[in-house]
């Protein structure tokens, strides 16, 4: 919905530095912690040679745009504690720096999805080996990720932009309002359905499974203690994920159908957009966590990491 013209947001004499200190450092600090979880993942999985293995792969990747994620947040927050009414305001370098989140966002979402169908792959293929996914395969499809990544993340910069233009986001301009829409809704609907239903058939293999080998007499711990497993791993992914991108997803639907200038319900909304950031980041920082490391091990992991023959990545199913 096109806003109402002629909307002019209050800048600076509404910035009062302590507000902007307590958005913004909290945010920088998140998102230094961030980079420095992803770059250990990174560094783990280089060192220990486990690239070979499809999972690691998308791990490393997962880590990669995660990395990405929080250093454009970083420097987003950067920006905001300078000159806060740039963010309001909508400048070239902001649009700048939204498009790189934008892309490190979207390539995440591909990421999970992509470690989703590739663990349900991975469980089935004991039953249908023409499943079996090769490291050739897993390339392909980081590949094609970060292609899909780079071009909607950079349409803002190929011109679907509102500088200076109508229908200009009141929260994250200088970007459209149907263009956040236009990435908004298909991905948050990406991001919680598809890993649900992903997660939902593992534990349905595993039961069945679990349900065929008591029938012959066997044991079955194995596939209880992975059904367990996977419980738990896809709760976690599916709180972090709806606690991360819900508040970014109501926010743009919030702005779309506002027919008021949001200048005008200053602070509470900006402060709420801001807020938002930062839950993008903690998901960010909690995909490594719930994925590839136990916080408890962190440090034994980076300092055995001269040592890779006795250093494994412990893979979360």
């Amino acid at each position: 919905m096109i806003q109402e013209h002629h909307c002019h947001n209050r800048t600076t004499e509404v910035w009062s530095r302590p507000l902007v200190l307590s958005l913004a450092v909290p945010q920088m600090a998140m998102t230094l912690t961030s980079v420095v979880f992803n770059v250990a993942v990174i560094l783990i999985i280089v060192c220990t040679k486990d690239l070979h293995k499809p999972i690691c792969i998308l791990f490393c990747n997962l880590a990669v745009s995660d990395f990405l994620t929080s250093s454009s947040g970083f420097w987003i927050a950067t920006m905001f504690i300078m000159k806060p009414e740039s963010t309001m305001a909508g400048t070239n370098e902001i649009l700048k720096a939204y498009s790189s989140y934008i892309i490190a966002i979207l390539a995440t979402i591909y990421n999970l999805v992509a470690i989703g169908i590739e663990r349900y792959l991975a469980v089935a293929e004991s039953l249908w080996t023409w499943h079996r996914i090769t490291r050739n395969q897993v390339l392909a499809v980081v590949f094609v990720i970060w292609v899909f990544a780079f071009f909607l993340g950079f349409m803002p910069m190929m011109g679907w932009n509102c500088l200076g233009k109508d229908n200009t986001s009141a929260l994250y301009g200088p970007l459209c309002i149907d263009y956040l829409l236009f990435i908004a809704i298909p991905h948050s609907m990406v991001a919680l359905i598809l890993p649900f239903f992903t997660y939902i058939n593992i534990i349905g293999f595993l039961r069945k499974q679990k349900m065929s080998m008591g029938a012959l007499g066997q044991r079955h711990s194995t596939y209880h203690l992975a059904e367990i497993q996977v419980v738990r791993t896809s709760v976690l992914i599916w709180v972090l994920a709806l606690f991360s991108y819900t508040p970014f997803f109501v926010g743009v639907v919030f702005d779309a159908v506002t027919q008021r200038c949001l200048g005008d319900l200053f602070p509470g909304i900006y402060i709420f957009r801001n807020l938002t950031a930062m839950m993008i980041t903690i998901n960010s920082l909690g995909n490594p966590i719930i994925y590839t490391l136990s916080v408890k091990k962190l440090g034994h992991r980076l300092k055995t990491l001269r040592c890779p023959s006795n250093n494994r990545i412990e893979i979360k199913l």
